[in-house]
């Protein structure tokens, strides 16, 4: 599966200018931060895990969110709950856009903060709200998991990245503060693999990307998964949705694009991926552990 993309496509790469103005001012807040919330995209669990984190985290509390739960099957869901805890690490679950698992994650939030603040009070120091980062590679939902946190929207959302760039600091009642932080990316995307995710994903730009190379390299993802259980990708899934049959990845694009668009591949290749993004193809995980 590591060479879904043709190597005629030019490899997927983006670090917009905001992306690394916001490394670095949250660099120089992170000292200010007890808690991190890590914020991944349920779909691809670890192409959403940055490599910098445990740098960033240094000794702090960490709490796992794994957001768009609604999006892949609950076997998927179970296996990765059950992996990411044989790792020493709880994951939260939630759906930002629902707002299923937010109170869960809030109550998780405050329990860290009634620790940090019993540390306080053995040292003689007064009581305080915890201050917490959100932290994630971008789209992930950190920005509409604020806004249900917060029961009102204070922060702008959309299902694109680069919506948040810069840093901003949210009251949550009297018990947490919070620093929601555009979304950061490693500086280069060494594992194509995982930056093809990404974009399956809609977590990076749309600039960092040919559109039709990755909609044939998810056919070829498509079928490689067919049939596993915990993926959700039933077996002739593209077949039933779209009436052609799955040759190869090229193939199906063209006879998609016939049927569909009058012959337009572009369109038929931005259909089939935001038919994905959209969970019109149903809950389907593209990792698994």
């Amino acid at each position: 599966m590591s060479e879904l993309l043709s190597s005629a496509a030019p490899a997927i790469q983006w670090y917009p200018g905001h992306i690394a103005k916001a490394e670095r001012s949250l660099t120089g807040n992170l000292a200010k931060v007890d808690l991190v919330i890590e914020v991944r995209d349920a779909r691809i669990p670890t192409a959403t895990g940055h490599p910098r984190l445990q740098r960033w985290i240094s000794g702090k509390q960490h709490l796992l969110v794994l957001n768009r739960r609604d999006m892949i099957p609950r076997a998927a869901q179970d296996a990765w709950d059950a992996w990411f805890r044989s790792q020493g690490q709880t994951p939260w679950w939630s759906d930002a856009r629902a707002g299923t698992g937010v109170k869960q994650l809030q109550q998780a939030a405050i329990r860290a903060g009634d620790a940090l603040n019993e540390r306080r009070r053995s040292r003689g120091m007064l009581p305080r709200p915890v201050r917490a980062l959100m932290l994630g590679f971008p789209n992930v939902g950190k920005s509409a998991l604020i806004n249900r946190l917060v029961r009102q929207k204070v922060v702008d959302s959309a299902r694109r990245a680069g919506v948040t760039r810069s840093l901003r600091w949210v009251r949550l009642g009297q018990d947490l503060d919070l620093l929601d932080a555009p979304g950061v990316l490693p500086p280069r995307l060494d594992d194509q693999l995982a930056a093809l995710r990404l974009a399956l994903c809609d977590d990076i730009g749309q600039a960092a990307y040919d559109g039709e190379a990755v909609a044939m390299a998810f056919v070829q993802m498509l079928a490689g998964l067919e049939g596993v259980a915990a993926s959700g990708v039933k077996p002739g899934l593209l077949e039933s949705r779209y009436g052609v049959p799955v040759p190869d990845a090229h193939g199906w694009l063209e006879a998609a694009a016939a049927r569909h668009t009058s012959g337009d591949r572009a369109r038929m290749a931005q259909r089939f991926l935001d038919d994905f993004r959209r969970g019109t193809l149903g809950p389907l995980a593209l990792e698994l552990p």
